[in-house]
């Protein structure tokens, strides 16, 4: 049976493909559509590569440059922020939105941080402002480096198929991400991003102004408890908080248009519409 996510995204993979960037003498997997108009800069979590975010790199290419990326298998949270600047300056960027879900998030919220001048708007979504006890719990728990790559993946595996029975509707959605788990995503990149993690410094005080930044959650996020989330509403008091009502831990794939939405708006480029009139969707 057809899978129309993955139809959809391997045909843009295939007409946008990543380059490879060395970056602070690590390997980064780039797409930058060029242009001239404002930046955006996407991140992606454990599970997904640059193209994960495909939907809402097609929407805004027209409008803005958009670079997207898949992390290196060396370095963590710091170095990576450090190779992101250079990413920058590399192709003439002096500030850029950005927006990190997950795992990307983090380093998202860690690069606005220590670089605040190159960030103009922040999208902190689905994420978390502290990875304190992370080392504690599966697989993070684990020696990330040396278990066997099938018993990392297997975790996430397990994961999926259970969200999957319990949403029996996101069977498309379910494929997608097993098809990352099983080997899109290389052995080497997989352990180093639940590395950077289980590693990840602090988080720096945030100098930016409170209304540049937008924290995007989701009401039924599995990956998430409400304390997690409430932890980033609270690093940045002053910034919108959207919440879509469903949406899992993958809003941009599940609803794209309104995640779009977001977007356009906190980047100034459109008014917030009506859907979220009351910050939920």
């Amino acid at each position: 049976m057809s899978n129309p996510l993955l139809e959809a995204r391997d045909a843009f993979a295939r007409s946008i493909p990543e380059t490879r960037v060395s970056l602070g003498g690590r390997d980064w997997g780039v797409i930058d559509t060029g242009g001239a108009g404002p930046c955006l800069l996407l991140l992606p979590g454990t599970l997904g590569r640059a193209d994960v975010f495909w939907q809402q790199i097609d929407a805004l290419r027209p409008e803005v440059r958009v670079l997207a990326v898949s992390y290196p298998a060396s370095g963590g949270v710091a170095d990576w922020a450090a190779d992101l600047a250079a990413l920058l300056d590399a192709r003439g960027v002096a500030r850029t939105a950005v927006l990190g879900s997950s795992l990307g998030g983090y380093v998202a919220a860690y690069l606005a941080a220590v670089y605040p001048d190159r960030v103009s708007h922040l999208f902190a979504a689905n994420t978390l402002a502290s990875t304190e006890g992370i080392a504690a719990r599966p697989p993070y728990s684990l020696d990330l480096w040396a278990a066997p790559i099938d018993t990392l993946r297997g975790g996430f595996a397990m994961a999926m198929q259970a969200w999957g029975d319990a949403h029996p509707d996101q069977a498309p959605l379910v494929e997608f991400l097993l098809a990352e788990v099983a080997g899109r995503i290389p052995e080497g990149e997989m352990r180093a991003r639940l590395a950077a993690l289980k590693e990840a410094p602090p988080l720096p005080p945030d100098p930016r102004a409170p209304g540049d930044t937008s924290v995007i959650e989701s009401a039924d996020d599995p990956l998430l408890p409400p304390p997690l989330r409430e932890g980033v509403r609270a690093r940045y008091p002053g910034g919108a908080a959207y919440r879509f009502a469903w949406g899992g831990h993958f809003p941009y794939v599940l609803r794209p248009a309104l995640y779009t939405a977001l977007i356009r708006a906190g980047m100034g480029l459109a008014p917030l519409p009506d859907d979220w009139a009351d910050g939920t969707a």
